[in-house]
Formats: structure tokens, C-alpha cells, sequence
């Protein structure tokens, strides 16, 4: 019983530091704090009445870890807790290794969908498509689940198998998918070459902590081959780190230029990020390439170049996943992440929900397997330099 009145105070700590966001006008304060105290109480009492009443048993942890996930799978679906070995795994993937099939996913509506499949991780590999919905795990429905639910099913021991139902829009029957789980070793940078002479080619697959410096490095070997126009992939880059991806803009962007806003509820929250370098590397032409699978730290990129008029963007409309969670680790191992703030590019265009769109909309050819996208962005880079 000492163990539950302890979760007990930390539930209610925990949502007393919610209450402080609550309102910022007087007026209205006192009647919020009011209702948040008597939902408060009501929350404790039901927890008393489970912990004494219940058939069973209840463990007080899993008790309250349910509660709190319950409480910030409400506010929207990038908003969760993560007990002790999610909060690992989160940490895992942010330095660019981690077990699983290699996806970046996302609920809405209580639906599970792909965002976009990392390059050559298993589900790449095996098919997985941006837009995909994650219908079945296992056998197990996934309606309904949040992210962390997600996260435990489809993670497991290296080696072992995973199927998955999926429905896809441009399929009349869901698919079926037998995936083994790996070790993934993310890449920032997939690939980086000369398509032609005077067009240097980037693809950054995820903004992870060294994708700057690779990045730059990689941008200054293609400079010095003589690329005066670049092609800058970002198809199904699912995003990772603002700073990763704030620093590899700023290669292109003058010093003091914004390149991202940030705003939230709390003035903490509301941030400019603005380009610290001297002399940025200078390209004639630099076209960007997106999709569905583009999103976060891609939708940056991709959005400050545009408003800047430092690139031209092809491809279709990006996901539109253009906000800030902040985690907090809380004593017992576990943590929460909650969205604090939104994105916005330079000339104040919100990118959550809304995503980037092309300036010139490009569809590839599935079924024969050509990549008009990346003909398209060729075709410019050259014309334009050719004409300067």
C-alpha cells in the first residue's frame, strides 16, 4: 500500500506540472485550477477505489504507467510515455543504432501508418511503403495503439520474425509481410556522388547527430570535382534531430538568415534558429527532392530553401510532421515526450499537418521503375546551368 500512495504523489505531481501550462490569463486561472483539482481528485479516487476493490491483485506501476500513457495519447499522437526500455529504445535510435525492421511510424486516429522505411532496412527491403497502414502485428489489430504500443510489438530479438498486415491505397487486398528483425545501423548520408559533370548528388537518408559533419564534408569532395548545380534527396527521410538538420541547412544559407521558428504555448518554447556560417558553399542551382516519406528535419530543409529562393523543390506534397516533443525522464527510468512547439519556416508558413509542397509536382513511374522525379531534377539543374 506504501508503494501506491508513492505512485500516488508522483501521478499527481506529474499532472500538477501540466496545470502550469494551463492558461496565462488570471481571469480564467483560478476556475482552470479549480477543475484541474477536482479531475485530480476524481483520478486519485478511482485509483483508490482499484487498488482496494479490483479482483485482482494490481500492480501499482503498471497501474499508473497506464494512466499516464492514457493521459498523453489525449493530446495528439506524437504525445507519450515511454516506461524504462522504450525510453532505451527512443535513445537507441537518435544515435543511429537500434534493433527492429527499420521504420519510422506515426498514429493518427488511432490508426498505425509508415511514415517512410529506412534505406535498405529490412523493411525497405521487404516492400514497406510510405503511407502503408499498419493494420495487423503479429496477428494483433492495431487500432488503437499508441506509438509505444507499436514500438513493442515491432521490435524484438535480432533474427526473429515479424508479420505484419498491411493495407495500401493503390492495393485492393491488404498485404502480407514475414520481416526479420535486425540490427539497424542507420546512415545519415545513403549516398553522394557526380551524376554528371557539374551535378553533384546528395541523398541524406536521416538527420542523426554526425549527419552535419558528413554532410559537409561530402558537400565540399563534390564542390571540389567541379559541381556547380546539386540535387538534394530527401525522399523518405523521416527526419530525426533539429539540430542535424538546422546545421546541414546552414551550409547554404547566409549568416544570421532564419532558417526555422518554433512556437508554443509557453514563451520558453518560442525559438528562431538562424544560420551561424561565415561563408556559406555557393551552388549555381540546388534542387530538392521530397515526398510522402519527408518529413520533420526534411520539411525544414526543404522548406527553408524554398522560401529563401535557394532551391527549387520536386516531388509530391511531404508529410507534414512539423513539431517539437520534449522529453522529460522521470524518476523511475521512465519518460515522457510531449509536443511543446510547432515549426514554422522562414516566412512564417506552419509546417505540422500541412507539409511542404512542390514547387514542380512529379509522379514516378511505378511499374516500369523510372524515377521521373530525379530526371526532372536533373533536367533543371543542367538547363539552369547551362544558362548561367
Amino acid at each position: 500500500m506504501k508503494k501506491f500512495y508513492l505512485y500516488t504523489a508522483v501521478c499527481l505531481l506529474f499532472a500538477a506540472l501540466f496545470f502550469g501550462f494551463i492558461s496565462k490569463n488570471p481571469a480564467t486561472a483560478f476556475s482552470d485550477r479549480n477543475s484541474f483539482k477536482r479531475q485530480l481528485d476524481l483520478l486519485s479516487y478511482v485509483a483508490t477505489l482499484v487498488q482496494t476493490s479490483f479482483v485482482q491483485e494490481v500492480d501499482s506501476e503498471r497501474l499508473f504507467h497506464g494512466a499516464m500513457s492514457g493521459l498523453l495519447k489525449t493530446l495528439d499522437p506524437y504525445s507519450q510515455f515511454l516506461d524504462a526500455k522504450a525510453y532505451e529504445a527512443l535513445k537507441a535510435d537518435t544515435t543511429g543504432r537500434f534493433g527492429g525492421l527499420g521504420m519510422e511510424v506515426s498514429v493518427k486516429g488511432g490508426i498505425l501508418h509508415v511514415i517512410a522505411p529506412l534505406a535498405d532496412s529490412p523493411a525497405d527491403i521487404a516492400g514497406i511503403k510510405p503511407g502503408d497502414v499498419i493494420n495487423q502485428i503479429d496477428g494483433i489489430n492495431t487500432k488503437d495503439f499508441s506509438l509505444t504500443d507499436a514500438v513493442q510489438k515491432l521490435r524484438g530479438e535480432p533474427g526473429s520474425l515479424v508479420k505484419l498486415t498491411v493495407i495500401r491505397d493503390e492495393e485492393p487486398k491488404p498485404l502480407e509481410f514475414s520481416i526479420e528483425r535486425k540490427i539497424i545501423q542507420a546512415e545519415g548520408i545513403r549516398e553522394a556522388k557526380m551524376m554528371e559533370p557539374g551535378v553533384g548528388y546528395i541523398r541524406i537518408a536521416e538527420f542523426q547527430e554526425k549527419t552535419p559533419a558528413d554532410f559537409k564534408k561530402e558537400l565540399e569532395r563534390l564542390s571540389s570535382q567541379g559541381a556547380s548545380g546539386l540535387i538534394l534527396d530527401l525522399r523518405n527521410n523521416p527526419g530525426g534531430l533539429l539540430e542535424s538538420a538546422v546545421k546541414v541547412t546552414e551550409n547554404f544559407v547566409p549568416r544570421n538568415q532564419l532558417i526555422v521558428s518554433t512556437r508554443g504555448k509557453s514563451p520558453s518554447k518560442n525559438r528562431e534558429y538562424r544560420s551561424s556560417t561565415q561563408f556559406p558553399l555557393h551552388f549555381q542551382k540546388i534542387a530538392v527532392i521530397i515526398n510522402r516519406g519527408s518529413a520533420s528535419g526534411s520539411e525544414i530543409l526543404s522548406g527553408a530553401l524554398q522560401d529563401l529562393e535557394l532551391a527549387r523543390i520536386f516531388g509530391k506534397k511531404s508529410y507534414g510532421k512539423g513539431c517539437v516533443q520534449t522529453l522529460t525522464v522521470l524518476p523511475d527510468g521512465s519518460a515522457v515526450r510531449i509536443t511543446t512547439s510547432f515549426y514554422y519556416t522562414p516566412k512564417g508558413r506552419l509546417i505540422h499537418e500541412i507539409g511542404i509542397s512542390p514547387d514542380e509536382e512529379v509522379f514516378d513511374d511505378v511499374k516500369s521503375g523510372q524515377d521521373k522525379t530525379l530526371e526532372a531534377a536533373l533536367s533543371w539543374v543542367k538547363k539552369q546551368n547551362e544558362t548561367i
